[in-house]
């Protein structure tokens, strides 16, 4: 007899399709700190990062449930590297377990996610204060070297190229501090807000460039050495990627609403000739 279709679930086929890029620079993020390679890495990892980078792509939504029998049918697997990947998951804030529900993918309310953006705010201002102290030339030589494929991927229009050398630029960054804790909690928080950036993005095509501007701003303001406008351009860019994956939570009008709202609307009455 053919089972039951969990409710609010997703296809989990996603899990089988193979990797983009992008879903592999998330898997390589949640593997940060261990010394096997995503082949050798135990079974659990292998499939929280999976799992990750297909949320990540938006291919498993938030609010849908992650049932460990569904996971462990798809990817051929006993059900005890799920739990353990599930509880991957839960550390990495991208899934939380709910009474008679299970694991759910996190659906962050927009107050959630701006004090998300609050701490990663204060944050970058500790790691770039640090880094601009004790290693100006190695973060003028991370920009150096991520900022032509920035510039590359916002001049063709590719959101998903785009939010991926973003995100290898924030990692470069973060890595070079010698804090563990800073680089543990900002790779974190980069990898909860990730896929509101990239549907803010997607959603709105014409961010790349303005993006890509207030890059190109905080990458001067590093090879002018000031700290204080260093820290102002940083402060400035993770508000405007906060306003875009604001933007991005916001679920598109039905078509009623839509006819509605433009029914309310008051028409101009012409004036008389």
């Amino acid at each position: 007899m053919a089972r039951l279709k969990t409710t609010n679930a997703p296809d989990l086929e996603v899990l089988l399709v193979p990797p983009n890029p992008l879903m592999i620079a998330v898997e390589q993020a949640i593997l940060r700190g261990h010394k096997w390679s995503h082949a050798a890495a135990p079974v659990a990892d292998q499939i929280a990062v999976r799992i990750a980078g297909v949320i990540t792509m938006d291919l498993i939504h938030a609010g849908q449930r992650l049932l460990e029998s569904d996971i462990s049918e798809v990817l051929h697997v006993s059900r005890a590297p799920v739990r353990e990947a599930l509880r991957i998951l839960e550390r990495e804030r991208m899934i939380e377990f709910e009474a008679r529900r299970g694991a759910v993918v996190t659906a962050p309310d927009s107050q959630e996610l701006t004090d998300i953006y609050v701490v990663r705010a204060s944050l970058y201002q500790i790691l770039l204060s640090q880094l601009m102290q004790e290693r100006p030339e190695d973060l003028i030589g991370v920009f150096d070297l991520h900022m032509p494929k920035i510039v590359k991927a916002a001049e063709a229009g590719s959101v998903d190229d785009y939010t991926l050398e973003s995100f290898l630029l924030n990692l470069a960054m973060t890595e070079l501090s010698s804090n563990r804790l800073i680089v543990d909690l900002l790779t974190s928080i980069s990898l909860r807000t990730l896929r509101y950036v990239r549907l803010g993005l997607a959603a709105n095509p014409d961010l790349l460039r303005t993006s890509q501007k207030s890059w190109r701003s905080l990458q001067r303001a590093v090879s002018s050495r000031d700290i204080a406008v260093v820290l102002e351009t940083a402060q400035k860019r993770i508000e405007r990627s906060r306003d875009s994956a604001l933007h991005a939570m916001k679920p598109p009008a039905s078509p009623a609403m839509a006819r509605k709202s433009a029914a309310a609307t008051p028409r101009k009455e012409r004036a008389p000739a």
